[in-house]
């Protein structure tokens, strides 16, 4: 490699990408995160989140390019399952705890579901982050409860409601909001499940 290509642009850029602290990295995420909840995607701007965590916007736009970039990075730095860990001994527990968990967070995730609902559908980026950190890891996890339910024996393998019971708990959640105006909190995911998932599991 010549020296030319060791100063090139790409080598400058990386070596400049690589001076922000992965804890420097977190603050950005949570901050565009959080103005994302409180005031609408179309609302923030790079130049605000900068001016928000002490930074210039150049760093913003050496790092990430663009808002939606930026976004999907966030947003994937970001993906967890709520769920894991979740282990009561019985299916009809395991509902049960994942819909008090689910409650406790439903009203931050569900604002920036909404938030970001346009916005990912004209971007795939977006729209393919939005799903890798606030939907898939919980599916994944849900579905695993279930495969342990019925791996004891709780619930038949074929029975035809164990594939819906994702979408009845995340339905649940993103639905409440635009009907009644409040959050599925845990109490209500609670009764749901009690009322709803669990006799069409055939359990109680």
């Amino acid at each position: 490699m010549t020296s030319q290509a060791a100063d090139g642009p790409e080598t400058v850029i990386a070596s400049r990408r690589s001076k922000i602290t992965p804890e420097r990295e977190r603050e950005f995420f949570d901050a565009v995160l959080e103005q994302i909840r409180a005031c609408g995607y179309d609302a923030v701007t790079m130049e605000g989140v900068a001016a928000s965590t002490r930074c210039s916007k150049s760093t913003l736009y050496r790092q990430w390019k663009t808002k939606p970039q930026f976004v999907a990075a966030a947003l994937r730095a970001s993906r967890r399952s709520r769920f894991e860990g979740i282990d009561t001994g019985t299916l009809a527990g395991d509902l049960r705890q994942a819909a008090r968990v689910a409650g406790a967070w439903s009203g931050k995730d569900t604002r920036l579901f909404q938030a970001l609902g346009h916005a990912a559908t004209q971007d795939p980026e977006l729209r393919c982050a939005l799903r890798e950190a606030l939907i898939e890891p919980e599916i994944d996890a849900l579905k695993e409860l279930l495969r342990r339910g019925v791996a004891r024996g709780e619930v038949a393998a074929d029975h035809p409601a164990l594939e819906y019971v994702p979408a009845q708990i995340f339905g649940v959640l993103r639905a409440r909001p635009v009907l009644e105006g409040e959050d599925a909190d845990p109490d209500y995911l609670v009764g749901f499940v009690e009322a709803a998932v669990l006799p069409c599991l055939g359990l109680t």
